[in-house]
């Protein structure tokens, strides 16, 4: 989950924008082709963005450390540590859904905002 989170373009950016609290993000949907060919393209969104909270941060913090192609391995102990204090049932090591995963570390880091 991680890894492809880490390779999704549009929140890499958004993640780089988090760091810089009172910027204003343009968010722009891909044009949707229905069964019937038709595109819809809907207008683009314009998102004004306060100080990043501290799961918004670990999760800059582990896609940054991901992109540096000299760092080798990579251990997201902060980035986890966060997602525990939003969602206790990580607490513990046991074993979670990875979709479980993402939703708790998206909801979290939407909750920040």
């Amino acid at each position: 989950v991680l890894q492809n989170l880490s390779q999704t373009p549009v929140l890499r950016e958004l993640l780089k924008e988090a760091k810089m609290p009172g910027t204003t993000v343009k968010i722009e949907s891909p044009e949707l082709c229905m069964l019937s060919c038709f595109s819809f393209k809907q207008e683009p969104q314009l998102i004004k963005l306060d100080q990043p909270g501290p799961l918004t941060l670990a999760m800059h913090q582990f896609v940054t450390e991901m992109q540096e192609t000299k760092k080798g391995v990579v251990t997201p102990k902060e980035l986890f540590a966060q997602v525990c204090k939003k969602a206790i049932r990580f607490k513990g090591y046991q074993q979670q859904d990875s979709h479980e995963l993402l939703r708790y570390l998206l909801d979290g880091m939407r909750t920040e905002e």
